[in-house]
């Protein structure tokens, strides 16, 4: 079951040059990404470290893309305000990387930002059921957390199906986004069970022409 809205790109700043993350940024708002899509990685939660707080802060002047801001740690809430003040847009929290996730989405919604929650591809659909009144965006984890490059899981399809099925119920605008292995092969598989948000990393990063890329991933 596909969604009516709009289909989104968002770019993972994971892949891109590291060394040259400000020019990175407003290079992909030049090609036509929708939104940029930031894994913050604390090496505890998931198997590897990225950037913090300062990082985002520091390359929020380069665009005016929509900051997606992906928190892959453990614990989260007392980071919750600093990534807020540092330009975040949406703030998307793992399910399984706290016990009191309603408590967690209500502090993000204070912050004034968008507040999102993602899933492991473990984790079953339904660990959001009763927290859907609460968010924003759901991400589906389509690959293990932690690194990029990985190869899509073709499991979780069925599990996108199912949490567009919960959203459309609702009768709430709740963005679908999946990230993992996204290219032009897996960007239809996912779309058509539902997702509306693509979040790629080396297909477009690892791309020569980012704008290439993107258009390529919106035909696909």
């Amino acid at each position: 079951m596909t969604s009516t809205a709009p289909h989104l790109i968002a770019p993972s700043l994971l892949a891109a040059d590291f060394a040259r993350l400000g020019e990175e940024v407003a290079a992909i708002e030049s090609a036509g990404a929708d939104w940029l899509h930031l894994d913050v990685m604390d090496g505890h939660f998931v198997p590897n470290i990225s950037f913090g707080p300062a990082v985002v802060q520091a390359l929020r002047p380069h665009s005016r893309l929509p900051f997606d801001v992906h928190l892959m740690i453990e614990p989260v809430d007392p980071y919750l305000e600093a990534f807020a003040k540092a330009g975040a847009d949406h703030i998307t929290i793992h399910a399984e990387a706290g016990p009191h996730l309603h408590r967690s989405l209500q502090a993000i919604r204070a912050l004034g930002v968008k507040a999102g929650v993602s899933l492991c591809p473990a984790t079953p659909p339904e660990a959001l059921s009763q927290v859907l009144d609460m968010v924003d965006l759901i991400l589906v984890m389509s690959v293990n957390p932690g690194f990029g490059g990985q190869k899509f899981l073709h499991g979780q399809v069925g599990k996108i199906r199912t949490l567009r099925e919960m959203i459309n119920k609702t009768g709430r605008q709740i963005r679908l986004a999946v990230d993992g292995g996204i290219d032009t092969e897996t960007a239809p598989v996912a779309v058509a069970a539902g997702a509306d948000v693509l979040i790629a990393g080396s297909a477009v990063y690892g791309r020569d022409d980012y704008a290439a890329a993107i258009r390529a991933l919106r035909s696909a």
